[in-house]
């Protein structure tokens, strides 16, 4: 028997009757959180979506619906945002949490300082407090501990008699699949690869093996190893524009084969030595085919451009008046001294060399940048990096990162979507939309105007917590020494 279609007029009285009975639901039903009226910044758009209520329940955003439709929600804190730009909670993309255990309470009083600065996540790029940092991971996530979500890789992986402490020694390549087991093991997030001590072939097979096996890799590159073939064999992310720039130099070939054979002599060609040479033969030519294929294989850049600015003004900036110093540990601070102290010893024309080196790093962003090349925005803050006070610094990266071209809707990115795309969280971070974690910040002034207008702070939400200004402004007099 062939079944009839309803009538017309039942579908309308049917379909009346469901948004009747929807809108009951959401009236009876008392959510979380209502921000009402906010002006939503879609990151990836690069636009303002202008008026708009946003329902949080349970630590995610479940609908963003008109502003208008505001009165037909319930919630137990309902926070007016008229006039407000909301934005996701900003990544601050290269941080380190070190100094061993005699630091380790000074490195947990910093983590409310990113919250402070509306920084909900950060990836801590290796160090020797692995499991404190587990441990603060999982406060942070039970509300037991103001914070960001932390992203680790652990310890680093280097050579023989490493430069930093907790590092983990890789002389040859045979012994690369123990490491890499090592770091599994501790279930780290990513891995950090440095370069004080390890070979260019042992560099190249950590990142092929950790390619193999699944797991994320960036790092520092030793100037035996090319960018190149790091790239081929997988590489994520290069940390700094040092490897960048050398793979812009027609000659790298060359230079490294220079560096190399140097490097089984009594008389190694020094880091600063290599890099006057490629100064003089970088081309941006040559750069365009490199960040072409950096773009082609997705390996993203966290440029740095804050601490370098920072450490190669130490010979004549004063920072005993900063700000932030109020909230640095003594034992921190102590472990400024030692690039301060390198820092006075410098000749003059090595700083100038330093701050023309700079500049050139700059213009490489915007050039990056329009060959698609994914930027991230970090701080590398942390101890023995002076003066880079975790938070603030990221919003000077920001600046910087302006300045040197990138428009604010870009240089946004670099701190929201970017991250979350490499780390592979894009699906619970980075925007502000339906079904993501509801880490948030709420300014009063729009950043596609000025990326400096993130420091114009309202509000910032964390996992669904409401920190007012009045509460942020509370929890930094409490973090003073």
């Amino acid at each position: 028997m062939q079944l009839q279609k309803p009538p017309y007029l039942l579908l309308l009285f049917l379909l009346s009757a469901c948004l009747c009975s929807c809108n009951a639901l959401r009236q009876t039903h008392s959510y979380d959180l209502l921000l009402t009226h906010a002006n939503v910044v879609d990151v990836e758009q690069g636009q303002v979506l202008k008026n708009k209520t946003v329902v949080i329940d349970k630590g995610t955003i479940v609908e963003i619906a008109d502003g208008g439709e505001a009165k037909k929600y319930r919630a137990a804190t309902t926070l007016e945002a008229k006039g407000k730009y909301l934005i996701p909670g900003l990544w601050d993309n290269h941080v380190h949490l070190r100094g061993g255990e005699a630091l380790e309470a000074e490195n947990r009083n910093l983590l409310p300082l990113y919250i402070a600065n509306g920084i909900t996540t950060v990836r801590d790029a290796g160090g020797d407090l692995y499991p404190a940092v587990r441990e603060w991971r999982r406060q942070i996530e039970a509300g037991k501990l103001a914070g960001p979500h932390i992203i680790s890789a652990g310890p680093k992986l280097d050579g023989p008699k490493p430069t930093w402490a907790g590092s983990i020694e890789v002389a040859t390549v045979a012994e690369v699949p123990a490491a890499l087991d090592s770091l599994q093991k501790l279930g780290v997030d990513f891995v950090k690869i440095y370069d004080s001590t390890i070979s260019g072939d042992v560099f190249q097979a950590i990142v092929k093996e950790a390619e193999a096996r699944g797991m994320l890799t960036a790092g520092h590159m030793p100037f035996t190893a090319k960018l190149g073939e790091a790239i081929d064999n997988g590489l994520d992310i290069t940390e700094h524009l040092y490897y960048a720039f050398k793979a812009g130099s027609p000659r790298e070939d060359s230079i490294t084969s220079v560096i190399r054979a140097s490097a089984k002599t009594d008389k190694p060609v020094g880091f600063y030595t290599a890099l006057h040479w490629l100064y003089d033969t970088y081309a941006p030519a040559t750069a365009q085919q490199l960040f072409r294929k950096m773009a082609a294989h997705h390996t993203a850049v966290t440029p740095t451009l804050y601490i370098s600015r920072v450490l190669n003004h130490l010979q004549q900036d004063d920072h005993s008046h900063d700000d932030y110093l109020a909230y640095i540990g003594d034992g921190i601070i102590k472990t400024y001294d030692g690039r301060i102290n390198s820092a006075k010893r410098q000749s003059p024309e090595a700083v100038a060399f330093a701050r023309n080196l700079n500049a050139k790093f700059q213009g490489m962003v915007p050039a990056m940048q329009a060959a698609g090349v994914t930027i991230l925005a970090g701080s590398d803050a942390g101890a023995f990096n002076s003066y880079i006070y975790p938070g603030p610094s990221l919003h000077k990266e920001l600046e910087l990162l302006q300045e040197a071209g990138l428009t604010p809707a870009q240089s946004l990115r670099t701190a929201t979507i970017n991250g979350a795309n490499v780390m592979g969280k894009a699906d619970k971070y980075g925007t502000v939309a339906t079904g993501k974690a509801a880490d948030l910040v709420l300014l009063d002034k729009n950043p596609l105007e000025d990326i400096r207008n993130t420091q114009a702070i309202h509000a910032v939400i964390f996992d669904g917590k409401v920190y007012t200004s009045a509460e942020l402004k509370q929890l930094l007099e409490w973090l003073k020494k």
